[in-house]
């Protein structure tokens, strides 16, 4: 499983702050909101609880009472129910007291008119509170009016500072068009110190999503170093590029200066490296020359003992003839000869005469001069040249081109090397085609016969000089051959084959010198 990068997951935990921040502001606010729903519902509970307790007393209090409406009993009630509920206050209204005109004349004189007692028992000043609270008289008013209309225990509240205001009213029974009121004030929501509790969480919220901004800032800071340093980095090899600058951030920069000491001794140990890379070709030259020189005496050797043995012999005339003798010689000394002129042939480079050739024509004619050996030999020699263009455009069909003296060496030495290892009565064949691999359009010449063929681990070590299979083999011809497709641009390999062998020459179909 691919893991997320440093970054990505940097950039995770900064959305998952806010994320956080944002269902915390949400749970606070909605924590809010139900306190506070619960305060006012608690005060609302207990005011209304508190004014129809007051009404009942009343009610059953004024029977023994001549009049109907008497002030000082209902002070009394009040301040005996009242002092039992703590920041309670309340009183008694008359619904009528305002003559007929209630919607119209001095607000101010139908409140005087239509109270008729106030008591506030636990008010915390001095004494007995008994002047109606003026600021709260509007929503009084507006829980009699409610609870006038309605004939039942209603109440209302707004907004006060921190808290809210709640005021209760309920029909008194038996005392028609009077009233009891109460009112109260709903704590805080989240108690006393709500308020402060709020500014200082939205305090913590804020410096928190302040801070997830810095980091995300930081973040897109790092990454634009980071890539810059990437950038830098894959502009070059570690070894080949310069000294990266300072990218300003710590962490990036310690990484800055590992890569520079690193990048540092890299070039060195690739300098070092190199001059012992050129210590080594040498050595391999020196120890491939060796090789080649005991190679060449070894082949030289052979032919010279033979002809020292045939002069001897003629010296002495003994069993051979003087003629026979020197005949004998003259056959080593060319044999030594052919030796040297293809190593030479082999040392010296491969120079192209590169000219445009009719491919089918020229595999024909270099095939058909090895048909007088092939039937010395005993064996079949067919060519097979299907040089039909391959489904391109008109500009791939043009002739091939290549050096046909050099391309005769090389196939000389394919055909020759199967005519040698083919049985009596066997198979040699020269296929020519022209393939296509990739983008490329080659020349194919494949020499096929039905011998020994070759295994496969000699398979490479075939077209080294001196490695025959033959005991009266040069070990030149197949290195030559690789030689002259090497320098067209192509190569020369043996194929895989069920039984017999297969050497393949490969070139461009255009060879431009």
């Amino acid at each position: 499983m691919k893991r997320i990068s440093f970054a990505n997951q940097l950039v995770l935990l900064w959305a998952l702050i806010a994320v956080v921040c944002t269902l915390l502001a949400g749970v606070i606010w909605l924590l809010f909101q139900t306190d506070q729903s619960r305060q006012i519902s608690a005060a609302s509970q207990q005011s209304i609880a508190a004014c129809e307790h007051v009404a009942a007393r009343y009610s059953l209090s004024r029977l023994a009472a001549s009049n109907a409406y008497d002030a000082d009993l209902m002070h009394a009630v009040l301040d005996t129910v009242l002092i039992q509920a703590p920041k309670i206050e309340g009183g008694f209204w008359k619904s009528d007291a305002a003559g007929p005109s209630h919607a119209s004349g001095d607000t101010s004189s139908r409140t005087a008119n239509g109270f008729l007692a106030y008591s506030f028992p636990t008010y915390e000043g001095t004494g007995v509170k008994r002047d109606i609270p003026q600021a709260e008289t509007p929503l009084i008013l507006r829980a009699l009016h409610r609870a006038a209309s309605a004939g039942a225990a209603v109440s209302d509240s707004v907004p006060a500072g921190e808290g809210a205001t709640v005021a209760s009213a309920c029909p008194v029974a038996g005392s028609p068009a009077l009233y009891a009121w109460t009112l109260t004030r709903a704590q805080a929501p989240l108690g006393q110190y709500g308020h402060m509790l709020m500014l200082s969480l939205v305090v913590v919220l804020t410096a928190i999503l302040l801070l997830a901004l810095v980091l995300g800032l930081g973040l897109r800071r790092w990454r634009k170093n980071l890539s810059q340093l990437e950038q830098a980095l894959s502009s070059g090899t570690a070894a080949s590029c310069s000294q990266l600058p300072p990218s300003g951030e710590p962490d990036l920069d310690k990484i800055v200066n590992a890569v520079n000491v690193f990048a540092a001794r890299l070039r060195e140990s690739q300098a070092r490296a190199s001059a012992l890379h050129e210590k080594l070709s040498q050595a391999e030259r020196f120890a491939s020359l060796g090789k080649l020189a005991a190679q060449v005496a070894h082949e030289i050797r052979n032919p010279l003992g033979a002809v020292r043995l045939k002069l001897e012999n003629a010296l002495a005339h003994e069993e051979d003839t003087p003629r026979q003798s020197l005949t004998s010689a003259l056959g080593q000394v060319e044999r030594i000869e052919t030796q040297v002129t293809s190593l030479l042939a082999l040392t010296q480079p491969v120079t192209l005469v590169m000219k445009t050739v009719d491919a089918a024509q020229w595999v024909t004619s270099t095939a058909a001069t090895h048909q007088e050996q092939a039937r010395i030999k005993g064996v079949n020699l067919y060519v097979n040249a299907d040089l039909t263009p391959p489904s391109k455009p008109a500009a791939d069909a043009a002739p091939a081109k290549f050096d046909p003296l050099q391309m005769a060496r090389a196939v000389d030495n394919l055909i020759l090397n199967a005519i040698r290892h083919a049985p009596p009565q066997g198979n040699v064949t020269v296929n020519a085609n022209r393939v296509e691999t990739g983008h490329a359009n080659l020349l194919r010449i494949a020499v096929v016969d039905n011998g020994p063929g070759v295994a496969l681990a000699d398979r490479e070590r075939i077209f080294e000089p001196f490695v025959t299979g033959r005991p009266d083999g040069s070990g030149l011809g197949l290195a030559v051959a690789r030689e002259v497709a090497t320098a067209h641009g192509g190569r020369a390999y043996v194929a895989d084959m069920e039984s017999g062998a297969c050497f393949v020459i490969e070139i461009p179909w255009h060879t431009y010198s």
